[in-house]
């Protein structure tokens, strides 16, 4: 299989003709390692590759097919997997100098059900250091650039994770998503990236292990999910990922099927409530008219019901951090530091020297109470809140965030104020691609009531359709 045909086949389109036996699971896993080191010099998507574990997993593959042995849903499908999810014997690093030697001895769940499933495992995609920025900067590894436009981020922390399926590595990726870490390179990198209610997949070790300071962090609000081109890309990695596991105690039944809701029409008539701002944090105005105007196509083509509303009221620049803290292992964490000496990120080393008392985190505990209250009111009255997923376009690759919106200075915490609420609620949020401003990609949020994650794929299937993104990929050209 030559790059140039591997490029444009979805993770459908893969699995599929795997089974079919049209192409071999090795010549897709080829293509793709190709690709990689074509393009992966230029956006550093990949922190560590593992070039042989993913032929050995493609000549598996192959065995079962050549066996009449079912393969698996994924059956050959190429598949990043974030630095901060465990590989068991594929180093581990969570984006710190504290393990930069680490080899798991375990796969996260989502690792082994994706093996289980037949995915190709291509190697571990970068990020931030234990996932605190939304960009891709660490301390060990080169900062990941977005394929788009390669002065610029990608986001994060999901930040390798989407930068390999923009730059079409893979069609496939693990990301997970503490406050936006999946939506956000989404909608910077003209992807799909879906974040599940709370406790549809599974994390194990990750944040439930107390084993591990600083990987031990964002219990309350980890989820891990998909980075996809398409959201039928996503509906079948989730088929894979989906389902309780005893090892986490917030695991919640499997749904039914997850392909079935992107078969199914849309109702006319849905009930939205549309925040186009959250309060009166800026939003630029390219953006936001891009995110309006797709947002007029798709209440035409629905015969949407849209009231534009206010967000709740919340103090989240100041309650979100405090709950992260509160997760936080800040103990383990300065001995691990005292004893090896190593350097950490500002962030981190901004976390361990904030000082906080017990009353700020009684107010952000309830804070998070009443903003999940309060949004579950009003999904009383709504099938569906749409919002900017970002109100900017990507930033500067090597800043952690964009210093000023439409001239209004923002903070590090304060120019994304729409993907953490969600988080704290667990319900489910997706950012699917709506257009361009300035040139870069820009996302919309689909957000749906508790556990109601098969009506926003079903929501986002359709106004994919209505939509019709522009099927074109950044223009990378091979390394010299």
């Amino acid at each position: 299989m030559d790059i140039a045909t591997y490029t444009t086949l979805t993770a459908t389109d893969i699995a599929q003709g795997v089974r079919d036996r049209r192409f071999t699971a090795r010549a897709v896993t080829e293509a793709a390692l190709a690709r990689m080191e074509e393009v992966d010099p230029q956006i550093h998507a990949f922190a560590t590759p593992d070039p042989e574990g993913a032929r050995r997993a493609a000549e598996e593959v192959d065995r079962k097919i050549a066996a009449g042995e079912e393969p698996g849903a994924l059956a050959g499908v190429p598949v990043a997997i974030k630095e901060l999810v465990m590989t068991k014997g594929l180093r581990t690093t969570f984006g710190s100098r504290l393990y930069e030697d680490f080899i798991p001895e375990d796969d996260d769940v989502c690792v082994a059900r994706l093996r289980a499933a037949g995915a190709i495992i291509l190697g571990k995609s970068n990020a931030s250091e234990f996932g605190f920025g939304a960009h891709g900067c660490n301390l060990i590894f080169a900062p990941t650039r977005n394929p788009w436009d390669q002065s610029r981020t990608p986001g994060g922390s999901s930040a390798g994770s989407a930068a390999a399926v923009a730059a079409r590595i893979c069609p496939l990726a693990i990301g997970s998503d503490g406050g936006g870490s999946i939506r956000i390179p989404a909608a910077f990198c003209n992807l799909f990236g879906f974040k599940a209610s709370m406790g549809r997949v599974p994390v194990w070790p990750g944040c439930r292990d107390e084993r591990y300071p600083g990987v031990s962090g964002w219990e309350s609000v980890e989820h891990i999910g998909p980075i996809t081109r398409t959201v039928a890309d996503a509906a079948l990695m989730m088929s894979a990922l989906a389902g309780p596991d005893p090892r986490d105690r917030l695991s919640v039944p499997a749904d039914t099927d997850w392909m079935a809701a992107l078969g199914t029409d849309l109702p006319k008539g849905l009930k939205i409530a549309y925040w186009p701002r959250w309060h009166d944090q800026p939003v630029d105005p390219e953006v936001a008219a891009t995110q309006r105007a797709a947002l007029d196509r798709l209440a035409a083509a629905f015969d949407l019901d849209v009231t534009i509303e206010a967000p709740p009221e919340a103090d989240l620049e100041t309650a979100f951090p405090a709950i992260v803290a509160l997760e936080t292992d800040l103990t383990g964490l300065r001995t691990l530091i005292a004893r090896t000496g190593l350097p950490v990120t500002e962030a981190v080393s901004g976390l361990l020297a904030q000082p906080r008392t017990f009353e700020e985190a009684t107010d952000a505990i309830t804070t998070r109470k009443a903003l999940t209250n309060e949004i579950a009111r009003r999904m009383q009255s709504y099938d569906l809140i749409l919002t900017p997923t970002v109100p900017i376009v990507a930033f500067a690759f090597d800043q952690t965030g964009p210093g000023s919106i439409d001239g209004t200075p923002v903070g590090a915490d304060g120019w994304s104020p729409f993907t953490s609420p969600f988080n704290l609620t667990g319900q489910p949020a997706a950012s699917l691609p709506c257009g361009f401003a300035s040139g870069l990609p820009v996302g919309l949020q689909v957000v749906a009531g508790h556990l109601k994650d098969r009506q926003v794929l079903q929501a986002c299937a359709a106004f994919e359709r209505a939509l019709a993104p522009d099927a074109a990929f950044p223009s990378l050209s091979a390394t010299s």
